[in-house]
């Protein structure tokens, strides 16, 4: 990790702390740790293996993609992926240096450059492809409570609703009409000439040009592999259930019963959603705050609702983020070729 990335980890820790030290301003610690020690265990075991199963099977899907061509990649290295990538997707704004710690990480396993970008392309239109049908379902069924609770909240959700839709929906056409987009990314050239002129304007153009080029090209070796990624498809599923599952298992372990698992479920769907387009790195503020108002009709009592949300942020933010420290140690194996 550079100078750089240590410094802002170490910021949106302290971050953290002081979030929680602002949530717990009119909490009575005595109450909390009374609370504390009357978590159900095994309920806490089963949040815990959600949020195991959701990285571990990410690690599953990248090893499948690596191992398509018949190399053969370790399940160390495997894992080591999507835990580098919960590192750098904690402390970059909109999660944006995930994928590019990746691509360095697969490169540290002796994958070539064009290869690694392959399978981090099909991880990703399959992830957000999947990101956008859950959301559906989640909007369906969780919307009218999101609206009701946090009303500017449920159009900020929809927004990022549109964003996601847009992407999967632009890289669809790149798959499916690549020379209509071409044209399509012409006459949006066109306004943005009004304003950057020469040079610039050229390697602006040159430069996505080669992106969607590229892409289309991976993206015809990705239709020819459809039963791959019908594995993937179904592996990134279970691998998203598990993670939206982990505030139900919190609410069991704090004892709330009767609460319904399709509902939470959806209503963390709506909040995954919200993190996603916050700048800030980790969706921090506004994730702790969704969070609490989301939920503070099925938990109630105050204690109990910041020792949920001090639950459900440490197992969904940070411990991937420590987790990923200790993979950026690790020595990474070197591929076994297909010779």
């Amino acid at each position: 990790m550079s100078r750089r990335n240590k410094f802002v980890l170490a910021i949106m820790i302290l971050v953290g702390v002081g979030i929680f030290a602002f949530s717990l301003r009119n909490v009575n610690l005595a109450t909390l740790w009374h609370d504390v020690l009357n978590l159900n265990v095994w309920w806490m075991i089963c949040a815990l293996i959600c949020i195991l199963l959701y990285l571990g099977l990410e690690g599953v899907a990248t090893k499948w993609l690596v191992e398509s061509n018949g190399d053969r990649l370790s399940w160390k290295d495997a894992l080591r992926i999507p835990l580098v990538e919960q590192l750098f997707n904690g402390i970059t704004p909109f999660s944006s240096g995930g994928q590019p710690a990746q691509l360095v990480a697969l490169m540290q396993s002796g994958i070539e450059a064009g290869r690694a970008s392959s399978v981090l392309l099909m991880k990703f239109v399959v992830f957000q492809s999947m990101v956008v049908i859950n959301f559906v379902f989640g909007l369906l069924i969780g919307f009218g409570y999101l609206e009701e609770k946090i009303r500017a909240l449920a159009w900020f959700v929809l927004f990022g609703f549109v964003i996601h839709l847009t992407v999967i929906v632009g890289l669809l056409m790149i798959m499916y009409w690549h020379n209509f987009t071409k044209r399509l990314i012409g006459l949006v050239f066109i306004p943005i000439s009004w304003f950057v002129k020469g040079q610039r304007l050229e390697d602006w153009k040159r430069s996505l040009d080669q992106k969607v080029d590229s892409f289309y090209q991976e993206s015809v070796r990705m239709k020819s592999q459809w039963k791959l990624l019908s594995k993937v498809f179904g592996i990134t599923f279970f691998q998203q259930l598990f993670y939206y599952l982990i505030p139900y298992f919190i609410l069991l372990a704090l004892g709330k019963t009767g609460i319904s698992v399709v509902m939470i479920t959806c209503l963390h769907v709506l909040i995954f959603m919200v993190i996603s387009l916050f700048p800030i790195p980790g969706g921090a503020g506004g994730a702790e705050y969704g969070f609490s108002v989301l939920f503070s009709n099925f938990i109630g009592n105050s204690s109990k609702l910041v020792l949920a949300m001090m639950i459900w942020r440490l197992l969904t933010y940070y411990f991937g983020m420590f987790t990923g420290m200790v993979a950026m140690v690790l020595r990474p194996d070197k591929l076994n070729k297909n010779d």
